[in-house]
Formats: structure tokens, C-alpha cells, sequence
């Protein structure tokens, strides 16, 4: 039996605001700000991602296996990879890996604008 239930990733970033109105906009759902350091977005499906203000905040460097290797990442599906991709890019989204060998593999891998790493997934 469980002892506990998942609330939420909390993500660090240096511009919260900025970080979760990117993700609104990829996924949907509502902002709701705590602070000036703290912002959560309520996507649908009762998903919530949570945006901290780390000071210093660096991003990592995909793919590595050193000190400032990927922490985390999020995987996100899509039915068109063509308009994810469009849109991501406009929102401010830097391609890391988007050779999906000619679609066998089945996901992109992005880097958001604080620089975590996410993949588009073909559903």
C-alpha cells in the first residue's frame, strides 16, 4: 500500500513566470502565483508543474554524464510533431536531438527556454 500521492515536479528555473507561461502554452491550463519565486501551473488531466526562482540557476547540458548533466525532463505527446515543433520553437525552445530516424524512434528532444530538456512524443 502507498504512503504517499504525487502532487507535483517542482522545476528551477531562473525566470518562473516566463517558465510557466511556456509550458501553459504548450500544454494548456491555469498559472497561479504564490510568490514572485513560485508558480504553478494546473494542466489539464490534474497535472501540476511547479516553476522556482533558483538563483544561479544553470542549465543542464544534454546528453552528458558530468556535474551538470540532465536532472530531468519532461516527455510531453503529440499527434502532429510538425506543429509541436512549430510552436515549441516559437515559444523560445532550442532543438537538442531532432533526428527521430525518419520517425522509427518517435520523439524530438528540446531544450524549454531555462534550458531542462523535454521530448516530443508522437502519440
Amino acid at each position: 500500500m502507498p504512503v504517499a500521492q504525487y502532487s507535483l515536479v517542482a522545476v528551477d528555473c531562473p525566470d518562473p513566470a516566463a517558465l510557466a507561461g511556456f509550458y501553459a502554452a504548450l500544454l494548456g491550463g491555469e498559472i497561479k502565483q504564490y510568490n514572485e519565486d513560485w508558480y504553478d501551473l494546473y494542466a489539464p488531466g490534474n497535472h501540476r508543474i511547479a516553476f522556482q526562482r533558483a538563483p544561479g540557476h544553470r542549465p543542464p547540458q544534454w546528453p552528458r554524464a558530468d556535474d551538470n548533466s540532465q536532472q530531468l525532463h519532461l516527455d510531453v505527446t503529440v499527434t502532429d510533431m510538425s506543429e509541436a515543433e512549430a510552436l515549441v520553437l516559437s515559444l523560445g525552445a532550442v532543438p537538442l536531438d531532432l533526428d527521430d530516424h525518419d520517425g522509427e524512434r518517435g520523439f524530438r528532444v528540446y531544450a524549454d527556454p531555462a534550458g531542462h530538456p523535454f521530448c516530443l512524443c508522437r502519440a
